[in-house]
């Protein structure tokens, strides 16, 4: 085979190689019919469960492990701490929000380090403290109100 056609064919065969390899890679599943309204069910099922630093399950939750939990269970996989959720999470205007989406607060810092679940009619899920349970809060009082960063969306 002269050297331009072998290049030819090793460079088709390159190419091949790429978008047999793009078919093979697992596709995320696509998310639940109504996965905001399921994500936001689940965490309400969750109130009254236990705080837990770094906790993600149902022995306990910290506040991005509560809303990791409960994408995971509509078959979302997003990141693990509030901050890398809100990077990651496309942005949702706040007149807009809808039960599923995320809430991000500043609390401690001026980075965003809190995440609750919206649950509807100005209401969210949270996992507040050490000591405490999961829980509402308000996004219509004042203390939340005044450290509300931005929401997001991963459904």
């Amino acid at each position: 085979m002269p050297r331009p056609a072998r290049a030819l064919a090793a460079g088709a065969l390159a190419v091949a190689a790429v978008l047999l390899t793009g078919c093979a890679s697992q596709p995320q599943r696509p998310p639940e019919p109504d996965a905001g309204g399921q994500i936001a069910a689940l965490a309400v099922s969750l109130v009254g469960a236990p705080y837990q630093f770094g906790g993600a399950d149902a022995a306990g939750f910290d506040c991005s492990g509560l809303a990791l939990y409960v994408h995971e269970r509509v078959g979302l996989a997003i990141p693990r701490t509030a901050r890398e959720q809100r990077r990651a999470a496309h942005p949702v205007p706040l007149d807009q929000l809808a039960p599923g989406d995320l809430v991000f607060f500043h609390i401690h810092s001026r980075r965003v380090d809190h995440v609750g679940v919206y649950a509807g009619d100005g209401r969210f899920v949270h996992a507040p403290r050490a000591g405490g349970a999961v829980a509402y809060g308000e996004l219509s009082e004042g203390y939340y109100r005044a450290h509300l960063v931005s929401a997001g969306r991963f459904w």
